[in-house]
C-alpha cells in the first residue's frame, strides 16, 4: 500500500488511489497533457477498500493531495515547455512528425515557458523528498504513515497555492507582463516557503523580460513573436483598432524619406499598457521605448548619409595625407565606399554595446528584483543612446547650420532678400493668383532675388522651395466683377453678397509657402509638425512684411502725386485754393496710414528682436550645453 502511495505522491494513480476523472471516463489511462486543468481535486481512495480505517484514511486523503498538485503542476510545465512528446515515448517518428504539424489552438507563450522551467526546479525537490522518504520506509523494519506526513509537511504550505496560480493563469490566458504582475503580487506574502519560491517563478520570467531588453536596447531588434512584451509595432497596435491600411500609409506619407529607421522613430513602435508591468513607471517604459530607436537609427544610418560621411573623412585623411607627403612617404589613398562600412559602427561604438548588455546583464543575474537598481540602469542606457544620437544630429549632421537657414528663411531673418522678393513680385501680387500658373509665376521673382541676393556660399537655399498650394486658395474679387451680380427674385443676391464678402476678406496670396528639404538624421528633429510651424511662421510674418511695404508704397505713391499736383498748378492762385482743401481731405487717411505703419513697424521689430533673436540665442546656449538628444528637441519646441 505504501507503494501505492508514493507513486501517488508522483502522480501516477491505480486500484487504491483513483483519479475521478479517469474513472468516470472508463480510460484507466493518464490524461493528456494537453487536458485543461482540473479546477477540483480528483484524487481519491477507492470507495470499496475496508481494510483501512477512518483515521488512516483522512491522512491519506489529506496527503494525495499534493500528489493531485503535483501532477497538475507537472502537466502546465510539460504543456508550457512543448515537452508532451516525451511522454508518448511508444509513438512511432512519423505520427509524432504528424502531432507536431498539427496546428495549435493555444498561443504559445515564452513567459509561461520560462514559469515552467521554474516549475521544474520546484517540483525536482519535491520528487527528491518523496525519493528520500521512499528510501527511509525501506530501511525501517515498520514503516508508518507519520513518517510520509513529517517528510513531505512543508510543501503543503507551497504546492496548494502554486495550483490556484496555474489555474489562474490557465483560465484567465495570462501572459507576458500579465504575468510578471500577477507573480510580483504574489510574492508579497507572510510564509517564507512560498514567497521564495514565486520568487524563483519571477526570476524566470524576468531572465526572458532582459533578453528581450537586451535585444532592444544593445541591437534595436524586437523579440516578441508572440505579443507578450511590452513594446509593439505600430501595424499591431493599429490592427487592434482597426484603422484600414490606407490610413496607415497616409502616415507613411508625411514622412519625407523612404529610410525605414526614420518610419521606425516616428510611426513604427508604441509602448501597449496591457503588457506593461505595474511595477514599472511609465518614464522607465518610454525610456526603453526611445533607447532602442535611438539604437535602430544608430546601427541604420542612411545609405546617402554613409557616402557622404565616408567623402568627408576621405577629404580630412587626404588633408592629412599631403602633410605626411611633404615629408618623404607615399599616401595611400583609400576608396571612400570602403570606409561605409565602418560609419554604423562608429555612431554607436561597440564599447558603448558592450556597456549597455554589461548593465543588463548585471540585472539579469541579480537574483532579487530592485526597482532603484532596475531605474537606475535604464537611465544610463537612455543617456548612453540619447548622448550618441545628439552627436549624430548637431555634430555630424549639422544641425547649427540648418537651424541658421531656418531662421533666415522661414523667420525672415534675411531682410534684404524678402524685401527683394517682395519689390520683384508686388506687380503680380496686385493681381488675384491664377490656381493653375500661380507658383510659376512666383518662382521668376523669387529666382531674380536669389541672384541679387543670395550668394553662392550658401549651400543651404539650395534646400528652400517655393510653394503655392492649389488647394484652399480664396481669391479676392475685384470690385469690377460686383455689379455684375445678377438679383434673383427669390432673395437670393444677399447670399451671393454675403458669400462674396467674405471671400474678399483673404489675399488669395496668403496661400504663399516655404518648403525645406531635410536629409537623415535630420527628420528625427525637424518633423513634419515642426515644419509646419516654421510655415505658419512664415506666412504671418510675410503678411507683415507685404503689409508693411504697402504702406510705405502708399505714402510715396501718395507724395509723389502731391508733389506734382503743387508743381503743377504753383502758378495758379485759383487752383492753389483748391488744392489746400484737398489736403485738409487727404489728412485723416494720411493718419490712419501713419497709425498703422506705426503698428506693423513695431510689431515687426517685437517679434523679430525681442522674440525671435532672443530666443535664438538661448536655444544656441542650450545646444551647447546640453549633450542629450530628448532634451533639445524639448528645447527646440518649447
Amino acid at each position: 500500500m505504501l507503494h501505492e502511495l508514493l507513486l501517488a505522491l508522483v502522480g501516477y494513480t491505480g486500484d487504491l488511489i483513483i483519479d475521478e476523472r479517469e474513472h468516470h471516463k472508463s480510460l484507466g489511462l493518464h490524461l493528456s497533457p494537453d487536458a485543461p486543468i482540473s479546477d477540483q481535486r480528483s484524487f481519491k481512495l477507492a470507495s470499496d477498500i475496508s481494510f483501512i480505517d477512518s483515521s488512516e484514511r483522512d491522512l491519506i486523503e489529506r496527503l494525495i493531495t499534493l500528489g493531485f498538485y503535483y501532477r497538475e503542476l507537472d502537466r502546465f510545465a510539460t504543456k508550457s515547455r512543448n515537452l508532451s512528446w516525451i511522454r508518448s515515448a511508444d509513438v512511432s517518428p512519423l505520427e509524432r512528425a504528424a502531432g507536431l504539424s498539427k496546428p495549435k489552438t493555444e498561443k504559445p507563450s515564452v513567459y509561461r515557458r520560462a514559469i515552467a522551467n521554474g516549475l521544474v526546479e520546484i517540483l525536482s525537490v519535491y520528487r527528491s523528498a518523496v525519493l528520500q522518504i521512499e528510501q527511509k520506509l525501506l530501511s525501517e523494519t515498520m514503516p508508518i504513515l507519520a513518517t510520509v506526513t513529517q517528510g513531505l509537511n512543508k510543501f503543503f504550505v507551497i504546492l496548494p497555492p502554486l495550483y490556484e496560480l496555474i489555474l489562474e493563469i490557465e483560465r484567465d490566458d495570462i501572459r507576458g507582463g500579465q504575468l510578471l504582475n500577477l507573480l510580483h503580487k504574489r510574492c508579497h506574502c507572510g510564509v517564507p516557503e512560498l514567497q521564495a519560491c514565486i520568487q524563483r517563478l519571477l526570476w524566470h520570467g524576468h531572465q526572458v523580460l532582459y533578453n528581450q531588453l537586451a535585444s532592444w536596447m544593445v541591437y534595436g531588434i524586437l523579440q516578441d513573436q508572440h505579443g507578450e512584451f511590452f513594446i509593439r509595432r505600430q501595424e499591431d497596435r493599429d490592427v487592434d483598432y482597426g484603422s484600414s491600411i490606407s490610413d496607415m500609409s497616409e502616415k507613411l506619407a508625411r514622412l519625407s524619406t523612404d529610410d525605414s529607421s526614420l518610419t521606425d522613430w516616428h510611426l513604427g513602435f508604441h509602448i501597449f499598457l496591457d503588457m506593461l508591468p505595474e511595477y514599472i513607471p511609465m518614464h522607465v517604459a518610454e525610456s526603453i521605448l526611445f533607447a532602442g530607436k535611438a539604437v535602430r537609427v544608430l546601427r541604420n544610418p542612411s545609405p546617402a548619409f554613409q557616402f557622404q560621411d565616408a567623402l568627408r573623412n576621405q577629404q580630412i585623411k587626404k588633408g592629412s595625407q599631403k602633410v605626411q607627403g611633404s615629408s618623404g612617404r607615399v599616401p595611400f589613398h583609400k576608396e571612400p565606399f570602403l570606409d561605409i562600412k565602418m560609419i554604423g559602427e562608429e555612431l554607436l561604438p561597440q564599447s558603448e554595446a558592450d556597456k549597455i548588455e554589461t548593465m543588463l546583464q548585471d540585472l539579469k543575474e541579480s537574483s532579487e528584483f530592485h526597482k532603484r537598481s532596475f531605474e537606475c540602469s535604464v537611465d544610463s542606457i537612455r543617456a548612453v543612446a540619447a548622448s550618441h544620437l545628439w552627436q549624430l544630429v548637431v555634430v555630424r549632421a549639422d544641425l547649427n547650420g540648418h537651424l541658421k537657414a531656418l531662421k533666415d528663411y522661414f523667420l525672415l531673418a534675411k531682410g534684404d532678400f524678402f524685401q527683394c522678393f517682395l519689390e520683384e513680385s508686388r506687380h503680380l501680387m496686385r493681381l488675384p493668383p491664377r490656381q493653375s500658373t500661380a507658383e510659376a509665376d512666383l518662382m521668376v521673382p523669387f529666382q531674380l532675388a536669389a541672384i541679387k541676393t543670395i550668394s553662392e556660399e550658401d549651400k543651404y537655399f539650395s534646400l528652400v522651395s517655393l510653394r503655392m498650394p492649389s488647394f484652399g486658395i480664396t481669391v479676392k474679387s475685384s470690385q469690377v466683377d460686383l455689379p455684375n451680380t445678377k438679383t434673383y427674385t427669390d432673395g437670393s443676391s444677399g447670399a451671393v453678397l454675403s458669400s462674396t464678402s467674405s471671400e474678399t476678406s483673404l489675399d488669395g496670396w496668403d496661400g504663399i509657402a516655404l518648403e525645406y528639404s531635410v536629409d537623415w538624421p535630420l527628420q528625427l528633429f525637424f518633423t513634419q509638425e515642426v515644419l509646419s510651424k516654421y510655415r505658419r511662421i512664415f506666412q504671418y510674418l510675410l503678411r507683415l512684411k507685404r503689409t508693411q511695404m504697402e504702406l510705405e508704397k502708399s505714402w510715396a505713391s501718395v507724395m509723389h502725386q502731391d508733389h506734382t499736383d503743387f508743381a503743377k498748378h504753383r502758378n495758379d492762385r485759383m487752383n492753389c485754393s483748391i488744392s489746400q482743401p484737398r489736403r485738409q481731405r487727404c489728412r485723416p487717411m494720411w493718419h490712419v496710414r501713419e497709425h498703422m505703419a506705426f503698428l506693423i513697424r513695431n510689431l515687426q521689430f517685437y517679434i523679430q528682436v525681442d522674440v525671435i533673436e532672443s530666443q535664438w540665442n538661448v536655444l544656441q546656449s542650450h545646444i551647447q550645453d546640453s549633450h542629450d538628444f530628448t532634451e533639445l528637441v524639448g528645447f527646440h519646441q518649447e
